[in-house]
């Protein structure tokens, strides 16, 4: 048979299927055969099959089956890339089992379009790993793409549980940094009044080539690096801040989303400058108080919470970024969101070599250099113990050199290309870093590309400069009156779990009933909780009113764990009304 495809009576009477050069089903029992490599597929709980080009689906309803009986919580995907083979999928299922919720169909050929339907329908953490499942042979008209889309599931899902890790250790380390960094709210800035025009932006990062990088700019651009007459912007990466200081190559803007103190060194010994400054709402308090920054708030939305739903209703919340997990990428969205012409990247490798983890000057590298002596060097046996120990391997280069990378960088990597690689606004260098997925220039277009507008008038002043802190009289009162709004919330909560009627809160005794506005609250307070370890493992499901009602053990345990994150978050609110 050839690109007309027979109808699925003809199938089971064995006509092969001959299409685009490739037999994907055979003449002789093409259902039996399906069933019984369906009958091989191991079955595991919160499992997603993935099914490649089902064709009619054949085996589907043998493998629901055994699903049903051996992993009720798992589920199939079945993927079909051939539009054609799509219709005839989409006109041979069996109504059950696509209504059963257990199954979907999909024909996305992009892997974010993908990571999107599966949020959709099964929404987070669902699932632990991907099994793929061949059923028939259509899976080799696109082996390489099929194998893209089931390695951008993986990453999805580990991703998705790398997340919640990280909400786990960190979920309340965030929600009370940005509670401390509320009071910035009626002071500094949203990033949404900083643009850049059109002008050419170069991202930096702060790993090793950043100082090949930075050398070849002296070269080409000589004396005109000074941050007035310069004909470009620079968006940096606190880690990279020093790196620059040594070449007094002063930034427009660095960006900060660093929420543990780690970062402080970043800024010791910067002298006099005045750094712009793109400060995440969720960072460390202390770097919004650093002498000589200049803050622009943004958000990195790190988890659905209706605390900031309600924030943003106020109009307080600043400008919203999705989470990347990376200080680089970040740089990379903010600056592709202030400028209208081309960003262009450095320095973020996201590699290392066993001599240099990152650029000269930098804190990590003066760190390294401080504990050399004449029994441990630059390069030693510890170093490439730890590099071993960190699952490093070797890669390529955009250079064509070798390179380390341990999976958490190369995590990051991948999150870069999934993120920017279909913007063509973003160029990088063909350095010692990883590939980025986006079109890489030789230095001459790299430096071409950075003084396309230099024949243009510049700003007089480098947007940022003019930042002072003021003080937003309206803005003020309007954060005061949510601060009190939440304030008092978390009081009714407080004095709910502590037993105390209606009468004795000060309401009237027709008041909600206190297990419907225990219910309420504790979903109005839901950052109070969303770090718990079992419910960041479920996506934010927490003990309903039934088991609230029949105080339930895991219900005793949820209120319990509540009450001792109330008074912490109490003294956060009363210091900022002070």
């Amino acid at each position: 048979m050839s690109a007309d495809l027979p109808r699925q009576t003809q199938a089971r009477r064995g006509y092969s299927i001959f299409y685009k050069g490739k037999t994907l089903l055979s003449n002789i029992d093409p259902v039996g055969q399906a069933e019984r490599l369906a009958d091989s597929v191991p079955m595991q709980e919160r499992t997603l099959y993935v099914c490649l080009s089902p064709i009619y689906g054949y085996g589907l309803e043998r493998l629901m089956e055994r699903m049903a009986t051996h992993a009720p919580n798992s589920a199939i995907l079945c993927i079909e890339a051939d539009e054609h083979l799509y219709r005839i999928s989409e006109e041979n299922f069996n109504d059950e089992i696509t209504d059963s919720g257990k199954l979907r169909l999909t024909n996305a050929r992009e892997k974010a379009a993908l990571c999107v339907f599966l949020r959709q329908n099964w929404g987070q953490r669902r699932f632990r790993r991907i099994h793929r499942v061949c059923l028939n042979g259509g899976w080799q008209l696109f082996p390489e793409l099929y194998d893209s889309l089931i390695e951008a599931l993986q990453r999805e899902i580990a991703t998705d549980w790398s997340n919640a890790l990280v909400m786990t250790k960190l979920g309340r380390l965030y929600i009370r940094n940005a509670l401390r960094n509320l009071e910035l709210l009626s002071r500094y800035p949203s990033l949404t009044q900083l643009s850049f025009g059109d002008a050419p932006v170069l991202t930096l990062g702060a790993g090793p080539s950043l100082d090949a990088l930075l050398d070849g700019l002296e070269r080409h651009f000589g004396g005109k690096l000074e941050k007035s007459v310069r004909p470009f912007r620079i968006v940096c990466v606190d880690t990279g801040l020093k790196a620059l200081r040594a070449r007094n190559i002063e930034p427009d803007l660095a960006v900060i989303l660093e929420s543990q103190h780690w970062n402080l060194g970043d800024f010791i010994g910067l002298g006099d400058w005045v750094i712009p400054a793109a400060m995440d709402l969720s960072a460390l308090p202390a770097s919004g108080k650093l002498p000589g920054l200049q803050p622009w708030l943004f958000f990195t939305k790190w988890t659905e919470l209706r605390f900031f739903d309600r924030l943003g209703k106020t109009g307080l919340l600043p400008l919203v970024f999705p989470p990347l997990g990376s200080v680089g990428l970040s740089a990379t969205a903010i600056a592709l969101r202030l400028t209208s012409g081309p960003v262009l990247t450095g320095g973020m490798d996201f590699s290392y070599s066993i001599d240099s983890s990152h650029a000269r000057s930098t804190p990590t590298h003066m760190a390294k250099l401080r504990r050399q002596n004449r029994f441990t060097g630059l390069l030693n046996a510890a170093a490439l113990a730890a590099a071993a120990f960190e699952g490093a391997q070797k890669f390529t280069a955009k250079n064509s050199r070798q390179v380390l990378s341990n999976p958490a960088l190369r995590n990051y990597r991948d999150i870069f290309e999934q993120e920017f690689s279909g913007n063509t606004r973003l160029f990088d260098t063909r350095s010692s870093g990883l590939p980025l997925g986006i079109q890489t220039l030789t230095e001459q277009e790299f430096h071409s590309l950075l003084e396309h507008t230099a024949n243009k008038k510049r700003q007089a002043a480098a947007p940022g400069q003019e930042n002072t802190q003021t003080v937003n009289t309206a803005g003020k009162k309007q954060l005061a009156d949510f601060l009190r709004a939440e304030h008092g919330r978390l009081l009714d909560l407080k004095n709910i779990l502590a037993g105390k009627t209606p009468e004795e809160q000060g309401q009237p005794a027709e008041e909600s009933f206190p297990l419907q506005k225990l219910e309420i609250l504790i979903d109005e307070c839901d950052y109070l909780w969303a770090h718990f370890p079992d419910y960041a493992e479920t996506g934010g499901k927490r003990p309903v009113l039934q088991e609230l009602a029949a105080a339930t053990p895991q219900a005793l345990s949820f209120l319990k764990r509540l009450r001792a994150e109330i008074d912490a978050a109490l003294k956060i609110y009363e210091a900022l009304l002070l």
